[in-house]
């Protein structure tokens, strides 16, 4: 009986500790959905220097407290979030056309803010520039 009690101690305790992981742990976001009109946008900013200083600028205002100084999605905000911000450093966003980026951040979703009306939308091509830079 005393085995059978320490058993059910130890399950008990184990069941408790992997909920509190698994709950704790941020979810990856769902497929963003992109219009196809959106993803064949050309980026009007010339890429370069001078886009990319804006960019990094306007990033580290509006950006990086959730995708992290690197784009690793690893602000000091992203813990908060009940979804992972994404890390923009690998191919599966690096892959993603300028005008799915544009877009995303012109219309944000769930946790994801919009910057439509608060950046112009060169200050937003900028920023894509920008994030291009965090490449590996």
């Amino acid at each position: 009986m005393k085995k059978f009690k320490t058993l059910l101690t130890v399950t008990v305790v184990t069941i408790f500790t992997l909920s509190l992981i698994s709950s704790s742990a941020i979810a990856q976001p769902k497929p963003w959905q992109v219009p196809d009109e959106c993803k064949t946008m050309k980026n009007p900013v010339a890429k370069g220097d001078a886009s990319n200083k804006a960019g990094m600028v306007l990033y580290t205002k509006h950006c990086a407290s959730c995708h992290g100084k690197t784009g690793l999605g690893d602000g000091v905000k992203a813990r908060a979030l009940k979804e992972h911000p994404g890390d923009f450093s690998g191919a599966s966003y690096q892959n993603q056309a300028d005008g799915e980026h544009f877009y995303k951040t012109k219309f944000g979703r769930g946790e994801m803010p919009k910057y439509e009306g608060k950046l112009s939308d060169d200050d937003m091509w900028n920023i894509v520039n920008y994030m291009r830079t965090f490449k590996k």
